[in-house]
């Protein structure tokens, strides 16, 4: 296994959300790798939590990696969260994004959750990705 190409993976979608038109549209520049203290924005968009395995094989290291994107959002009802996480899943399912190490083999959509937060006046859209990468 190889955790080495992790960097490489989330920057390489940091960068396409930032860069996607219809995404941007939606939200600005506020996508965070870090989610800044004080005043937010009232729709955002965060980087979570990542989770790898090994995927190493004959031809080399590799790992799957199993990535969260949130959408949050002070919004009433889920419309507005939604149609960012459609953009969202839009830039990145089976985006061929370049690695700065290593390969991007796939990147797809596993599953979402819709939820009420923040004593129910927020709203927050998980959405989580797998992606698999090879060293080269």
């Amino acid at each position: 296994m190889s955790y080495a190409m992790s960097g490489a993976l989330q920057a390489a979608i940091f960068d396409a959300l930032t860069n996607d038109a219809a995404l941007t549209a939606l939200v600005g520049d506020n996508v965070y790798d870090a989610v800044p203290s004080g005043n937010l924005p009232e729709t955002y968009v965060s980087l979570g939590r990542e989770q790898a395995r090994d995927a190493s094989d004959q031809t080399g290291d590799g790992a799957l990696h199993t990535i969260d994107i949130s959408v949050i959002t002070t919004q009433p009802g889920f419309a507005g969260a939604k149609a960012v996480a459609g953009a969202i899943s839009d830039a990145l399912q089976d985006a061929d994004l370049p690695l700065s190490r290593g390969r991007l083999v796939y990147l797809r959509f596993q599953r979402a959750e819709a939820r009420r937060i923040d004593k129910n006046a927020g709203r927050e859209i998980r959405m989580r990705f797998r992606a698999r990468v090879e060293d080269e």
